[in-house]
């Protein structure tokens, strides 16, 4: 088929980044510098020039910058995106005929025979029609003037003037018919005829998206906990006032998110008890994630944690606190949920015409009813889960973390996800989805902020390095930000049933330093609590999901002070705050595991530099030589350079490649050690660090 214009000639492809061919927009952070590539090129030996367009939803006129050639046909450039919320960006790419008219007359010029030289191979070269070059390079700079003029800039006269000087100049120097022409033009002028490009015949691509967040989009700490277990008398079901009493500690620990499982009304139907029994006792207070009872459901509190204000006061302490609250929404409901009697066709029926409970065999869950997405009366039940989120954003809460999202809709989420943050564009949802990769994917680019990993499940050194570099470099990191949890309510994985505390030490350490964003579930992390229900299996013995527990928080063995030490360490550290600068260094002994994380220095000053060795076995001293890779952390070759680990404040000489490290898990399983350059190397005669 013919073209509607076919003297587009520039051809525009691979334009990084993108996500499926632009079907989703790109993942960044307020304040990022974000870098823009394609191929650009054109047939011939024309030359081309480019311009990267980008603009925020609020903004009507686009911006621009030009694009810079890198060789080989690839272009790039930059824009910094210092709003939240949706931006578009574009690139335009046009034959520029007085550039390549500049590079042909320099070519014409060098090639044009001196009268006065003994070469005579040069002086036999054909004529180069230097004249009749400048009177079309004059005809070139006649059409620049007149889009100069037409283009609405405030400095377009005095621009519209030197083009038209510029170009009489021209045709004067082609009336003078000189045996020897020098190039006429300076860089300026060249740069100001470029700043009106003739765009007739340009080339644009496709428009693509990026989604901005605000920082802790990219960098948080999260802190679990059932707030009915935070009685300080062992005889009483917690309450909101409870855990008002706790945020001085959490908040000392270093967490900026404080996370609570589901806070509503719990069913009475099918009640579980204790470890997931079937049967219970009258006391016995359910699960939190069977919603709903009489009392209301998803826009109902609990009775017995509080009233709304207390509610609205709680969320006013954890922001005092220097933190934010997280509520845990999760779609499904107790068969005593308003929804189940309201809108019975929102539910799966089986053919005796009872609601299907959920089951992931051999596991029933039959104090839950899961939504049915293919319900004849979607259309509602989209608006009302929708309205759960709106309800709670207006009291508030900016942070959710979502039950198993990835047995609802992905369309829904699209669209539900999408018009909520047209509200509110700070808004943060975790995906809780422990699944399949590209169903994981799916959800980060359907619009969630965050997503569970499965760093739980990542215990040795290979499969640790392999599953992160997929994770934190692209294409997977332009969408996809990993949350990182070395615990959950429902996963007490087997490493930390058989390691003790050195495990616990072990897991904290990897997930605070391999991820920017990562979790726990305390008080269950930080007292090491490691017994199973049964062998072989990750759910917890007493597990706090069927029971209120008590915890003695102040236990010797509590890990309490580590974890405070490793987020003071994050919030003093740039290099922690991001993923995308994770690099692995190689190490002689397979269970030791080291990698790095750098960031720009501040004002000029150093790069901040953090080296981490982590020990993997929890049971016995591991020692080895770990090898770095010296350009990764800006060190010279034969350079002696000085590291502190953070965790003790032992300062160690370090020289060249190779470095020794043990570890000894019971003491401390791994060194977070800063690199700094070390220009004095007085005195630094023992290079190993035992």
């Amino acid at each position: 088929m013919k073209p509607e214009e076919g003297r587009k000639r520039v051809i525009i492809e691979a334009i990084q980044p993108q996500i499926d061919c632009g079907r989703y927009p790109t993942r960044r952070i307020v304040g990022d510098q974000i870098a823009i590539s394609a191929a650009i090129f054109s047939d011939g030996h024309d030359h081309v020039a480019a311009r990267l367009l980008f603009k925020h939803e609020s903004e009507r006129q686009w911006r621009s910058t030009s694009m810079t050639a890198l060789g080989n046909d690839l272009w790039s450039a930059n824009f910094t995106v210092e709003q939240l919320g949706a931006w578009t960006y574009a690139i335009q790419a046009w034959v520029d005929h007085f550039d390549t008219w500049c590079d042909d007359l320099k070519k014409r010029l060098a090639a044009q025979p001196d009268p006065s030289s003994p070469d005579l191979a040069k002086r036999d070269l054909p004529p180069q029609d230097i004249p009749v070059a400048f009177e079309i390079g004059a005809q070139l700079l006649d059409q620049t003037a007149a889009r100069a003029g037409a283009s609405g800039r405030e400095s377009k006269s005095a621009d519209v003037k030197r083009l038209k000087t510029i170009a009489a100049s021209l045709r004067a120097l082609a009336s003078q018919k000189l045996p020897l022409y020098e190039y006429p033009l300076s860089p300026e002028i060249e740069h100001l005829a470029a700043r009106y490009p003739d765009l007739a015949f340009a080339s644009d691509a496709k428009e693509l998206h990026l989604w901005v967040d605000r920082e802790r989009a990219r960098f948080s700490s999260w802190y679990e906990l059932f707030p009915r277990s935070t009685s300080p008398d062992p005889t009483r079901h917690g309450t909101f006032a409870d855990v008002e009493l706790l945020l001085p500690e959490i908040a000392g620990m270093g967490f900026d998110i404080l996370y609570l499982p589901p806070i509503h009304p719990i069913g009475m139907a099918f009640r579980k008890g204790p470890n997931n029994t079937p049967s219970t006792d009258p006391g016995d207070p359910g699960s939190p994630w069977a919603i709903g009872s009489p009392e209301g459901g998803h826009k109902a509190i609990h009775p017995r944690l509080g009233t709304f204000a207390d509610f609205d006061h709680l969320v006013a302490a954890v922001r005092a606190n220097g933190m934010e609250l997280a509520l845990d929404i999760a779609f499904q409901c107790s068969p005593d949920h308003p929804w189940v009697k309201q809108h019975p066709d929102w539910f799966l029926h089986r053919p005796d015409g009872t609601i299907q409970y959920a089951e992931n065999p051999p596991k029933k869950y039959q104090d839950i009813y899961p939504l049915n997405f293919e319900s004849p009366d979607w259309k509602a039940l989209w608006d009302e889960l929708r309205s759960v989120f709106q309800f709670w954003i207006h009291r508030g809460v900016r942070v959710f973390r979502v039950d198993n999202p990835h047995t609802k809709a992905f369309a829904f989420w699209e669209w539900c996800l999408a018009d909520l943050r047209t509200e509110a564009p700070d808004v943060i949802f975790l995906a809780e989805a422990f699944t399949r990769p590209h169903v994981m994917y799916a959800l980060a680019k359907g619009g969630y902020t965050q997503s569970y990993t499965y760093f739980t499940w990542r215990t040795e050194k290979s499969e640790l390095q392999a599953y992160f570099e997929e994770i934190t470099k692209p294409p997977v990191s332009d969408f996809f930000t990993p949350n990182v949890w070395p615990n959950t309510p429902d996963i007490l994985h087997a490493s930390l049933q058989t390691g003790d505390r050195p495990a616990f030490m072990q897991r904290v350490i990897l997930a605070t330093t391999l991820a920017a964003s990562y979790g726990i579930y305390g008080p269950a992390f930080e007292l090491c609590e490691n017994v199973p229900v049964r062998p072989g299996s990750e759910e917890y013995l007493n597990s706090e999901k069927y029971q209120v527990r008590h915890w003695d928080r102040s236990a010797a063995h509590s890990i309490a002070p580590l974890i405070a030490r490793l987020n003071q360490i994050r919030r003093t550290n740039p290099a922690l705050q991001s993923d995308l600068s994770l690099h692995f260094h190689e190490v002689d002994n397979p269970q030791l595991i080291a990698y790095s994380k750098s960031a720009p220095g501040v004002d000029g000053g150093p790069p901040n530099v953090i080296l981490t060795v982590v020990n993997l076995d929890p049971h016995n001293e591991q020692a080895g030589w770990v090898d770095l890779d010296l350009k990764q952390l800006g060190i010279g070759h034969d350079e002696f350079f000085d590291v502190e680990d953070l965790l003790t404040s032992a300062h160690y000489q370090w020289h060249d490649r190779s470095n020794y490290v043990a570890l000894r898990p019971a003491i401390m399983p791994a060194h977070v050690l800063r690199v700094t350059r070390k220009t004095d190397t007085s005195g630094m005669l023992d290079i190993r660090n035992i």
